[in-house]
């Protein structure tokens, strides 16, 4: 039986959810959250504990299993804690601002990069002397803000030889020794 599917879910104080045959609904503090989920796997509540369960140990209702509860503990935990993504930028002249949600990024093109980021999520940037600039990216839905940070990640991926780029906050990056070339 699969170990993730098998967890039980705390719900915390404040957070209501709304379970259908086909759809689960979380409403807290930072929103509201809905997620579709298989027919074939039962989401129940009892007691403020939620337990998925499947009807058979068919390959693929073990695979839907463990990605539905895990799907659900994303809504529970969204909805009261929401999911926040730290980034940095490495380089000498990197540089990143934002007004509202409009994030302008300047990573050693010849133009600046602007990045609009839908509402749902909101962005800080953190610019201090002595230290790498910083993006701080929040929101309810942990989809959403992972493929915003792989979206703004992917304007300059730290390269192997210097480690320039924009990277995660305490990513460790394999650093490739450069050529070297002897004179006779």
């Amino acid at each position: 039986m699969s170990r993730i599917g098998r967890k039980i879910i705390n719900v915390p104080k404040g957070v209501e959810l709304k379970i259908e045959k086909t759809k689960v609904t979380a409403k807290g503090a930072k929103g509201t959250l809905s997620q579709d989920i298989d027919p074939d796997i039962t989401v129940s509540l009892e007691d403020g504990v939620i337990s998925v369960s499947r009807p058979t140990d068919q390959k693929r209702h073990k695979a839907l299993h463990g990605l539905t509860r895990a799907l659900v503990n994303n809504l529970v935990l969204g909805v009261s804690d929401g999911f926040t993504k730290e980034m940095e930028l490495v380089g000498v002249g990197y540089r990143v601002s934002n007004q509202g949600n409009l994030l302008e990024i300047s990573v050693g093109y010849s133009h600046p990069i602007m990045f609009y980021l839908p509402s749902e999520v909101k962005v800080e940037t953190i610019t201090e002397k002595g230290s790498n600039p910083k993006i701080i990216i929040r929101g309810t839905d942990k989809q959403l803000v992972g493929q915003i940070c792989a979206k703004i990640r992917s304007f300059k991926k730290p390269e192997p030889f210097k480690g320039k780029g924009i990277k995660f906050a305490g990513e460790i990056l394999r650093k490739k020794a450069g050529k070297t070339a002897g004179k006779k």
